[in-house]
């Protein structure tokens, strides 16, 4: 019998002009087409059009519900984020707040980059919001202090065995979570 791979949603959380955010989440896609049994989708919110009003819809949906969909599909999340002014960036936390259900028992890692705390801040922070949301947040996780001159022109970082052996831990980890309760909300659908 073979097991269905987990489908893991990748969010990029930042959306300024010259963000380093794609470059970590495109190592973080590479690493993780490492783990057997890992279906990735990269959820990009600078091509989403989200709502200045919780509730709202945007004029153009389409992105949106494309990236509510795939976070209804997911069995897992990977939130790449840098840290600003100690938090995260709000529009990650707009698209948070824009779903609801899809984040429900289902497992979070985070990967995050930044000046000399590399993003560790906005994880602490994250961890809350998600804690309220029913979703599980990993203890494994990746951060990247000074990032901007610390990856190569072939977008890894230059302490890139290192690196890679820490995600591994973290994916393995998300994994782990992640089988767990898919297994346990098609046994029993979580109620919040």
């Amino acid at each position: 019998m073979t097991e269905q791979p987990l489908r893991v949603a990748i969010i990029i959380g930042s959306t300024r002009d010259g963000r380093f955010g794609p470059t970590v989440a495109r190592w973080v896609e590479e690493q993780a087409s490492g783990h057997p049994g890992l279906d990735v989708e990269m959820i990009d919110l600078a091509d989403i059009p989200l709502p200045h009003a919780l509730g709202a819809r945007p004029a153009d949906p389409a992105e949106l519900d494309r990236a509510t969909a795939a976070l209804e599909a997911a069995d897992a999340f990977v939130v790449v984020t840098p840290e600003y002014n100690h938090s995260f960036p709000g529009v990650l936390k707009n698209f948070i707040d824009t779903h609801f259900t899809q984040w429900q028992a289902k497992p979070v890692a985070f990967v995050s980059y930044g000046g000399m705390a590399g993003g560790l801040r906005a994880v602490e922070q994250l961890r809350l919001v998600f804690a309220e949301l029913h979703a599980v947040t990993v203890r494994e996780s990746l951060c990247f202090h000074n990032p901007w001159n610390r990856f190569g022109e072939d977008g890894r970082p230059d302490d890139h065995e290192s690196a890679s052996v820490a995600a591994k831990k973290m994916f393995e980890q998300l994994a782990w979570w992640a089988h767990t309760l898919r297994d346990a909300r098609a046994a029993r659908p979580y109620a919040a």
